[in-house]
């Protein structure tokens, strides 16, 4: 195993990434010059939503879903994004454009409650409309993670009841990640394995958690963790193969004797998990059942972009 502590967001440097054009609220301007206000209240609060996007050979990846999750995280959240659906993807396009993308692209989508009149919470203080921002940088996956696998560790934070926050709500408000993460990377590990309020193994600070076990595939219940749209992807592709897949509650016991473990998210799609707790899973490599769903994903993706 390698000390040097790895990431499923980890990208081959590109250079071009230094002149982007930034879209913010209706505008594209270079990097050095996309600001926002200190009284935003993304800024000063956490008080926004976004979403992660990938562009494929000019093909924006499951943004319908995307777009999905956005607007309904709107509407629980009582935020007026103040574009419609149509106007929002043509705004990504936009920017994509202005950029001359067309493959190996990931974009973050951010909307926040917008500039307030007062630094304090009340979203009435919020009279001058939403802020949206969309950053696409030209993006592409580090491989060596297949090589080099994931270490998790568990941490004591776990993703609480929707009685709190709702981990199903994509918010800017990731404090509670963070601090997971920063544990396990003082416990040596690269990112943090959660569990549920009843102690049930759940997700990891930024990716959706998956184990293999004799030939099937596991995950969470799905209650208690970001519902990612990778996630659901890789479910549908077992279903579609005949790999039997289970979303269930499941323990660190299950845990530690998987044959496989892996994770799913829009930027690294799958990346899969050598150790958990200093345990070593499958072997230290990425097995068969990874590397097949692997395929079928990448499958699934160039039958998007081709319709």
């Amino acid at each position: 195993m390698t000390d040097t502590h790895i990431s499923t967001h980890d990208a081959v440097s590109d250079d071009r990434n230094e002149n982007i054009i930034i879209y913010v609220d209706g505008e594209l301007v270079h990097r050095d010059d996309a600001k926002v206000s200190v009284y935003d209240s993304g800024f000063m609060l956490g008080d926004g939503i976004w979403e992660g996007l990938r562009l494929y050979d000019g093909w924006l990846s499951f943004i319908d879903e995307h777009l999905d999750r956005l607007y309904e995280a709107a509407l629980y959240i009582d935020l007026d994004v103040g574009l419609t659906r149509e106007q929002m993807t043509a705004a990504i396009w936009q920017t994509l454009e202005a950029n001359e993308m067309e493959t190996d692209v990931h974009l973050r989508v951010m909307v926040t409650r917008g500039r307030k009149k007062k630094p304090f919470q009340h979203p009435h203080l919020s009279i001058f409309g939403s802020t949206i921002v969309i950053i696409a940088e030209h993006s592409k996956p580090d491989n060596s993670i297949i090589d080099r696998g994931i270490r998790l560790h568990t941490v004591p934070h776990h993703r609480g009841l929707p009685l709190t926050q709702d981990a199903k709500l994509n918010s800017h408000s990731k404090l509670n990640c963070i601090i997971a993460l920063n544990h396990a990377i003082r416990a040596g590990a690269d990112e943090a394995l959660m569990l549920d309020p009843f102690g049930f193994v759940n997700t990891t600070n930024a990716c959706n958690f998956f184990i293999v076990r004799k030939g099937a595939v596991w995950t969470s219940t799905g209650d208690y963790c970001m519902n990612g749209i990778t996630r659901q992807k890789v479910i549908d592709v077992c279903r579609e193969s005949g790999i039997p897949i289970f979303e269930r509650n499941f323990s660190l016991v299950d845990t530690y004797g998987a044959d496989e473990a892996f994770l799913t998210g829009t930027f690294g799609a799958q990346s899969p998990v050598f150790e958990i707790d200093g345990r070593v899973i499958g072997g230290g490599k990425a097995g068969p059942i990874f590397h097949r769903i692997r395929e079928l994903y990448k499958a699934k993706i160039k039958q998007n972009t081709a319709t």
